[in-house]
């Protein structure tokens, strides 16, 4: 995606989302991060952000979104990431 470019300033709204496990068991798969990987990017499509970067361990997940042009152009943005993880 692109910057927001207004008169006085640039921007690029970025989304930094970690999500751990309970008492930071050490529980995740290989096969349950990618379970989870394609649960996110399916939410992204329907809800029209992009996840620019997916990685985790066995204790937590880290998640890069991006919110797309019609997201990015709204301010404040509408699209909470409340929305986005419930």
């Amino acid at each position: 995606m692109g910057f927001r470019k207004e008169r006085h300033s640039i921007t690029n709204l970025q989304m930094h989302l970690i999500c751990v496990t309970k008492y930071r068991q050490k529980i995740l798969t290989l096969t349950s991060l990618r379970s989870i990987e394609n649960s996110f990017r399916e939410v992204a499509k329907k809800m029209n952000f992009e996840i620019r970067e997916f990685n985790g361990e066995a204790d937590h997940v880290h998640i890069l979104i991006e919110l797309c042009s019609r997201y990015a152009k709204e301010y404040p943005p509408k699209l909470s990431i409340s929305q986005i993880v419930n």
